[in-house]
């Protein structure tokens, strides 16, 4: 009878284990930083997934339950998941709602006289750190019986993402100048362009579901064969029929793929944010270097 009273003691002494945080991303770009931050101590879900276009992205039912779901909602703003209210609403989630981009001023971009916010800051080693500062403050008001777990997990992949800011700025300085401008799908790349000092030209606008103008092609086309461009780059998540004309009407080369909005399947190229910086940037290094 004493061994198991004294067994039972034991059992009751024992801390029940502290089930993950259960954390919905929008897109898969901030559902690696908040694994990166989150660790073990965190189970995340993207909405939109590998290779996934937010711009054009459709919530189903099973969404809907995701959400219900979770502790914990990470999402970009900037206007970029304009379905995310009705999800919200219709899932009836009640729990913290993270803007990942808060803190960030946003570059805005004028089109047809319609002045829009650019949300894809994360392309911006710097504001990407600033994400991560930030999704580090939300999982610990969200979880803070594991705030020194966030805290450290934050710091190291702050280093990581400062080593690799560094990086880039050293592969772009490989580019002459003069040559450093590339083409791709739709106008995503502006942080990139503003913090590494490259010019990106698009047939397109924020948004990639919208159609470019025929006399905005043209006009791009005669660009690019008086600039002697030839980097011109496919986006995973867009259609290809426009850079291919483009590719055929003004002698571009199609470099391959960038990662942008998404993140690649865990076995492809760009599975992680930090290997997405790694795929790109050797492409448009390489292809930039072709440009006369």
């Amino acid at each position: 009878m004493r061994f198991i009273i004294l067994a039972l003691v034991c059992l009751w002494s024992v801390p029940a284990l502290a089930e993950p945080l259960k954390v919905v991303a929008s897109i898969t770009i901030l559902a690696d930083m908040v694994r990166q931050v989150g660790g073990d101590d965190v189970q995340v879900t993207s909405l939109v997934g590998p290779n996934g276009d937010a711009h054009v992205f459709e919530p189903g039912p099973g969404d809907v339950a995701k959400l219900a779901g979770a502790k914990l909602l990470v999402m970009n703003g900037l206007d970029m998941e304009g379905w995310m209210t009705r999800l919200v609403q219709s899932s009836g989630y009640k729990g913290q709602v993270l803007v990942a981009s808060r803190d960030i001023t946003p570059l805005v971009v004028t089109r047809d006289d319609a002045h829009m916010k650019d949300p894809h800051a994360w392309q911006d080693l710097m504001k990407g750190r600033a994400y991560v500062l930030t999704i580090e403050l939300g999982l610990i008001e969200a979880d803070p019986a594991h705030a020194a777990n966030y805290r450290a997990r934050a710091a190291a992949y702050d280093k990581v993402l400062s080593d690799l800011n560094k990086w880039v700025k050293e592969q772009v300085a490989q580019v002459p100048k003069a040559k450093r401008q590339v083409i791709t799908n739709h106008d995503a790349f502006g942080y990139f362009g503003d913090a590494y000092g490259v010019k990106f030209l698009a047939p397109r606008g924020l948004d990639s579901e919208a159609e470019p103008k025929a006399g905005e092609l043209g006009d791009l086309i005669k660009q690019i064969r008086s600039g002697g461009i030839k980097a011109l780059f496919l986006e995973n998540m867009t259609e290809t029929k426009t850079a291919e004309m483009l590719s055929r009407e003004a002698g571009a080369v199609i470099g391959g793929t960038l990662y942008v909005d998404a993140l690649s399947e865990p076995s492809g190229p760009a599975p992680t944010y930090e290997a997405m910086f790694r795929h790109n940037v050797p492409l448009l290094r390489d292809a930039m270097m072709q440009n006369q």
